[in-house]
């Protein structure tokens, strides 16, 4: 136990350290929301794919498998892989560009009013109120994720960890800004990296090979299903055995989501230069599908590695449990730090981006728009603080699920902003009135049809990011057909945009 404690102090108090050598570097706003535009591509990749994975790489995933969705679990795992890739290679070079031609915008609201000519401001208040909500959702799994760590790991009450987590979260995100959210991100997508490797590997050793792990699987499978491990398991399993064309369609349409995530489009507007991001492509697609592949092994193999049986309330602890089992304290300790770099390389960039869409495009905005950069950043540190406050808020309840609340959010994101930036960059007939109406038809879509059970028809059974992103697109280019009034100002800049070089 103490050895544990020791590798925790060492680890928070790194990430304390560097958000304390990085707040004397923050001199503007886009110092603090992006960086300057000058990270390179390592760091932009590991910080692009830690800040993606959060908690539910290490616990979400990982307990889904565990509790014998290991079909559910690999074909979200197979979704996003394809999403990773795909918005590697179509979004991050067109977006860092245009962001720039467009009044070398710093947020995603920003570059949505720039790129649309939309006076009104109606397109940034509706974006920043989804990003606000959708990332106050997001921002609370990663708490969840390190009060469940801490009561795993240290046997200390749920709400006492969740209270640690956030603490430490806010700290070096307040005071670092964007560019110490990279540096640690990039510190936790190793560490992170690293242990996915070393436990698959080590587990599949121990169990005697990969045939011979397989075989205890699926022995465990059938105990399951014939109900030796009680109802709940058995039900797990059942429904895996039933999976389906629907389920299916709704795991890959996971990868959907990573057109409209602010947190992830955010770096790619933040590296130094389009000519960097083929390298940063090929870094996050290899570490995305290697840790995959050892959350998958870990949270399958599970079942027959621990000596004793998780409750599927406890499935989301497999990870940690491994860990513990596997090695020395002091060595253990390190490694499950990787599941706290999990939760919180997420929560700080999620945090940071809500928080610059509110100081940025309603503060300055529309509040007080002559603001000078120290009167952004105290809102933008302010705004932090009241974001995580009440994410600390829904994280209270004890049995939330890491993976039930990132799906909601990821659906909400790749909904209602994913057309939009998709359509903003390669559409030159895309619309403010378009977008606008766009916008609130997928969030309420992902709101409406997340709250219809699949009991009401099969139909509502699919993962709500399809139908909201399907009809967002679709919403989005009637009105904007439908528009007569272009702006001309608005299509010459994007005409302009598409002429300058990478």
């Amino acid at each position: 136990m103490i050895s544990h404690i020791l590798a925790f102090v060492i680890y928070l108090g790194f990430m304390i350290m560097i958000g304390v050598m990085y707040a004397k570097k923050n001199n503007s706003s886009s110092d603090f929301f992006l960086g300057g535009r000058k990270v390179g591509p390592w760091m932009t990749a590991l910080s692009a794919e830690a800040s993606d994975m959060s908690g539910w790489l290490l616990m979400g995933l990982p307990g889904l498998a565990y509790l014998g969705g290991m079909k559910e679990a690999f074909w979200t795992a197979l979704g996003l892989v394809i999403g990773t890739y795909l918005n590697w290679l179509i979004v991050a070079k067109p977006l860092r560009k245009c962001t720039i031609a467009f009044g070398d915008s710093i947020t995603i609201p920003e570059f949505l009013t720039n790129r649309f000519k939309d006076k009104s401001r109606v397109l940034s208040t509706v974006s920043v109120i989804f990003i606000i909500i959708f990332f106050t959702i997001y921002t609370a799994s990663g708490f969840v994720a390190c009060a469940k760590l801490f009561n795993s790991v240290f046997g200390l009450s749920y709400h006492t960890g969740l209270i640690i987590g956030v603490a430490v979260i806010l700290l070096y995100t307040i005071m670092g800004g964007y560019l110490a959210v990279c540096a640690t991100d990039f510190i936790q997508g190793s560490l992170m990296f690293i242990a996915c490797i070393v436990a698959a590997i080590v587990m599949v050793v121990v169990l005697g090979g990969p045939s011979n792990a397989i075989e205890s699987v699926a022995a465990f499978s059938q105990r399951a299903i014939s109900g030796e491990f009680g109802d709940a398991m058995q039900q797990k399993f059942i429904a895996n055995q039933n999976y389906g064309i629907v389920p299916i369609i709704s795991a890959l349409a996971w990868g959907l989501g990573y057109f409209g995530m602010p947190h992830i489009l955010i770096r790619f507007m933040g590296i130094r230069s389009n000519k960097e991001v083929a390298l940063s492509r090929r870094i996050a697609t290899i570490w995305v599908v290697i840790a995959f592949i050892g959350t998958l092994i870990v949270g399958s193999l599970g079942t027959v590695y621990l000596p004793n049986i998780l409750s599927p309330n406890a499935a989301e602890t497999v990870f940690s449990a491994t860990i513990q089992k596997m090695f020395p304290p002091f060595i253990g300790g390190i490694f499950l730090c990787a599941i706290l770099a999990a939760a919180m390389s997420t929560a700080d960039s999620q945090l940071l981006v809500a928080s610059s869409a509110f100081s940025q495009d309603i503060f300055k905005g529309l509040i007080k728009k002559d603001a000078t950069t120290k009167e952004v950043l105290n809102i933008s540190r302010l705004a932090v603080f009241i974001i995580a406050a009440i994410a600390f808020v829904l994280s209270l309840d004890e049995n939330s699920s890491i993976f039930g609340l990132v799906s909601y959010a990821w659906a909400g994101f790749g909904a209602t902003f994913g057309p939009l930036i998709l359509l903003s960059l390669f559409w030159r007939g895309c619309t403010a009135k378009g977008a606008i109406a766009g916008l609130i038809t997928g969030g309420v879509t992902v709101v409406a049809w997340h709250n219809i059970p699949a009991s009401v028809s099969p139909i509502f059974g699919v993962y709500e990011i399809l139908p909201a992103f399907i009809l967002c697109l679709l919403v989005t280019v009637v009105v904007s057909l439908l528009d007569k009034n272009k702006d001309a100002q608005m299509l010459e800049e994007f005409d302009n945009f598409k002429k300058m070089p990478d």
